[in-house]
């Protein structure tokens, strides 16, 4: 999640400038990126046990060790809770999950090689001091009670109210990690092609990236117990938006609804003010009951479309965010993926062929089994032909990777990024999540025990 902003901005006066700021994401196809961000589990190599922020093998002492990479500190009060360099951003999750937000890059080979380097790093600070980094959806040991809290002023207000909304919104911040990419858009129109491909084909890459099989040391009956987790965590600002789909979305339909994702909080000088609950809509009319009479700032904005969580979001990019953390090969995979699909005409258009006959409640069915079921998921719908989820996964891996050859030709590659998506052509030709996998050597290998998956999906 997001350091605090550096600036304030200007005031918003009229909600048709959260549109406008939306909208100048638009880009030619030129000057279209790729943006990755994954995040991991830190835990102490001696035990398994999670660190505090504080303490010499601590968080913070992670954060500092890796200045010397030519990373920059961000400090909220006297804590280090972020680095930043050259258009990377280092942060931590609530519970500590240690977080890449990449630079936005031109091609596959380039973010690869960020996750790799970032990977490089953390491991030399790390093995200093005890530390690992474990590649899960779901921390596969640790209860809740056992993760220390990051000190951020917004994860304590965030903590107080999730509870207020659903059950697993702790874990969520707590004891979650994921994969994710993003992408650019052209104008209106492309980002609603977009929104709508991804949006619907978001359970097939959590089906491919299923990685949550374990929960307090024992098999939790998920394949991707993390995807379960966004479905009781707050009903205002998760989910799969259906509004996407009706005809006349846009900028600022989905401005829309963010002024009606209640808030979190404000930030100002230095502190974050708790108004969770209370609405943007009221705050746009200088009717916040938290800061009477007073117009939000721009940064206001840009803090309040982080806080909703849906499985793609919109900001001046589109996030795509259905998959579960993994191993280096599939945290490259997931932005081959994503690209095969839409940075192609034609592979979008097939995406598009592919789930334009959805319905609304089929898309429903297809959210709502996958995270139990993964790729071995029955569909009953006429939209989805007699397809498995494997079935789709199998054709929505074959779109990508026909899409990113020919980007490989427009672009004038010499190494094809083709090759990026092969951890996906495996597990989609086996119909075999990578959770079944892990679950396969718990009853096996392992006799039964959890703690070998620190060594396996180690970093």
């Amino acid at each position: 999640m997001s350091a605090p902003p550096s600036s304030p901005g200007e005031p918003i006066t009229d909600s048709r400038q959260l549109a406008a700021w939306l909208a100048a994401g638009s880009k030619p196809r030129s000057a279209w990126r790729i943006g990755t961000e994954h995040e991991k589990f830190v835990f102490r190599t001696s035990d398994h046990t999670t660190p505090s922020h504080e303490g010499p093998d601590g968080i913070g002492a992670l954060l500092i060790g890796l200045l010397r990479f030519g990373w920059e500190p961000v400090r909220e009060g006297d804590a280090v809770i972020a680095l930043t360099r050259g258009g990377c951003n280092i942060t931590l999750e609530p519970g500590g999950q240690f977080e890449l937000s990449g630079a936005p890059v031109l091609t596959l080979h380039d973010t690869c090689a960020e996750v790799h380097e970032h990977l490089r790093q953390v491991k030399v600070v790390g093995d200093e001091l005890g530390l690992g980094m474990l590649g899960l959806g779901f921390h596969p040991t640790a209860r809740r009670a056992d993760i220390p809290w990051m000190p951020k002023g917004r994860y304590r207000i965030m903590g107080r109210y999730m509870p207020t909304r659903g059950s697993l919104g702790l874990d969520m911040m707590l004891r979650t990690c994921t994969v994710q990419t993003n992408l650019d858009f052209a104008d209106e129109v492309d980002m609603v092609r977009k929104f709508r491909v991804s949006l619907a084909l978001q359970p097939i890459a959590t089906a491919l990236f299923a990685n949550s099989p374990f929960t307090e040391g024992r098999p939790n009956g998920f394949h991707s117990f993390r995807s379960q987790v966004w479905t009781d965590t707050d009903p205002d600002r998760c989910g799969d938006l259906p509004f996407v789909f009706e005809d006349g979305f846009g900028f600022e339909r989905y401005v829309d609804w963010m002024l009606d994702v209640p808030m979190y909080f404000v930030y100002r000088e230095g502190r974050y003010l708790d108004v969770a609950g209370q609405s943007f809509r009221a705050f746009l009319e200088r009717r916040l009951p938290g800061l009477p009479g007073e117009a939000p700032l721009l940064t206001d904005w840009t803090d309040h479309v982080t806080t909703a969580f849906p499985e793609v979001r919109l900001k001046r990019y589109l996030e795509m965010r259905g998959a579960d953390g993994g191993p280096w090969r599939r945290l490259c995979a997931l932005p081959a993926l994503w690209v095969g699909l839409l940075y192609d005409d034609d592979a979008l258009a097939a995406a598009w062929d592919l789930v334009r006959g959805w319905s609304a409640e089929e898309r429903a069915l297809l959210r709502r089994t996958v995270p139990r079921h993964g790729l071995e998921a029955r569909l009953v719908g006429p939209g989805f032909g007699g397809r498995s989820v494997g079935d789709l996964a199998r054709e929505v891996v074959e779109i990508a990777r026909q899409g990113l050859r020919r980007r490989a030709v427009a672009l004038g590659l010499i190494d094809e990024e083709t090759a990026f998506l092969d951890p996906l052509v495996e597990i989609a030709a086996s119909g075999r999540t990578p959770a079944a996998e892990l679950l396969a050597l718990y009853h096996g290998d392992w006799g039964g025990s959890v703690e070998p998956v620190f060594k396996t999906c180690a970093y």
